[in-house]
This record gives C-alpha cells, sequence and structure tokens, in this order.
C-alpha cells in the first residue's frame, strides 16, 4: 500500500552564514539598547512582544540578509511550487517577469510570558528568521516554538495531527512561507530573550528581475512602488522599508 499525503504546504528552511548571523546579533543588539531610536512596530503587528522594532536597510547586514538570503528564498518559493504547473497554467509568475520588494522588516524580542497568537500577513511572502534562543526551549516542550496551522483545528481524538506543525527555533536558521499561511508563537518561562526578525514581501507581475539589454530603457523609468502592507488592514502602517 501506499500513503498520499495530499495538499502539502511548502515551507522554505534556510541556514545564515555564521558571519551574517554575528552581524545581526550585534545589530539586535544595539537595537534594544537605543529602542527610542528605532520606530515602535508593534502597533500594526499581531504579536503580544515585549519589544518590536522596524529596522532599516542601511543598517549593518540588513541589506546582505535580504539580497542574498530571503529574497532569492522567494524566488526559490515560487520556483518550487510554479513550475509544477504545465506552462499554460503559471500566470504571471514566469521566471524574470516578476519583481520581488521587501516592505517590511522588524525585530521582535520575546520574553517569559509573550506570546504570538495566530494570524496572517499582508503581501505575498513572509518570514521569520532566529537569532537568539534562551535554552529552555527545547523540542520536549511547545514553549517559545513557532507553529504552522493547518485548515483545520489540530485534533487528537479524530486523528487531524497533520493540522499544526511546531518548528524548534535554532539561531541562524529561517523560514519563509507564503503570507496567507496562519502561523503563532508560543510563550515560554524562565529568563532570557528569544530574538528574530520578520519580513513581509511582495511579489509583483510585469517587473524583470533582471532586464535584458532590450528592456534597459523602460527599466530607467521609475517603478510605482507598491503601498506598505500591514499585518492588519485596520492598523495604521508605517512608511515603507
Amino acid at each position: 500500500m501506499d500513503v498520499l499525503d495530499l495538499f502539502p504546504r511548502s515551507i522554505l528552511k534556510g541556514t545564515l552564514p555564521t558571519p551574517l548571523l554575528e552581524a545581526l546579533l550585534k545589530l539586535a543588539g544595539g537595537v534594544l539598547n537605543r529602542p527610542k531610536d528605532h520606530p515602535d512596530a508593534s502597533r500594526k503587528l499581531a504579536g503580544q512582544l515585549s519589544e518590536q522594532r522596524e529596522l532599516r536597510r542601511d543598517q549593518p547586514g540588513i541589506e546582505t540578509l535580504c539580497a542574498e538570503h530571503l529574497l532569492p528564498a522567494c524566488h526559490r518559493w515560487i520556483r518550487h511550487v510554479v513550475d509544477r504547473q504545465p506552462p499554460q497554467g503559471r500566470g504571471p509568475w514566469v521566471e524574470g517577469r516578476y519583481h520581488l520588494q521587501m516592505i517590511d522588516l522588524w525585530l521582535n524580542c520575546q520574553r517569559a510570558g509573550d506570546y504570538n497568537p495566530m494570524h496572517t500577513h499582508g503581501g505575498s511572502f513572509s518570514g521569520v528568521i532566529f537569532l537568539k534562543v534562551p535554552p529552555q526551549i527545547k523540542a520536549s516542550s511547545f514553549d517559545g516554538q513557532l507553529c504552522f496551522h493547518g485548515p483545520e483545528e489540530w485534533h487528537l481524538q479524530s486523528f487531524r495531527m497533520g493540522m499544526a506543525e511546531y518548528m524548534l527555533p535554532v539561531p541562524g536558521e529561517y523560514f519563509v512561507f507564503p503570507a496567507w499561511q496562519p502561523h503563532s508563537v508560543m510563550p515560554y518561562r524562565g529568563e532570557g530573550e528569544r530574538w528574530s526578525i520578520a519580513f513581509n514581501v511582495v511579489a509583483v507581475p510585469g517587473q524583470p528581475n533582471l532586464p535584458s539589454s532590450a528592456d534597459q530603457t523602460s527599466s530607467r523609468r521609475p517603478a510605482r512602488q507598491p503601498a506598505n502592507v500591514s499585518l492588519s488592514s485596520q492598523r495604521q502602517s508605517a512608511k515603507g522599508f
């Protein structure tokens, strides 16, 4: 007999090089030591966390993080999923005919008792990069773990056991997923802080990532920037990334 696991959800997982992780840890420590120098991101986010501060592209490590890891990860997700479709069914998501743009990126500092309720993001893709994790967050407990939720409630008695998948946060690892994917973060007990960076990306059709020579003239025209996307349309959104 064969078992068919139908309707999978694709989540991309990667690992940052150690020098970049160290640069981001140093950046996060500086941001938390001078929180007033960085806009508060909590007003547009679902998380009930101690600190949520916006980050800028010109800060150490951020440009490398976005250009060499996060945006390529979104591109790989699109290719992994869309290229399984017949050519006539790929819509605008043909390689070289869309543009990926980072619109939000912020630092999360979670302490004991903090949590992030189940929510989704705006835009096309979202994700999280783990920077620092207290030692009491372990695979033997749900504490402090990232949870991806399925379309139905998890229910052991009726064998709905594939409707919640918990991911142990590990410093340097990151996850990228569609912005519509429901997810949450469990609270934890004990000392220490859990640091992570989260982000939103939009995929815009019709704007090649790498224009050919024939496209150079049109590519010189200023592209229309998409509006910033908050996690909730009912909350004020900060300026774009």
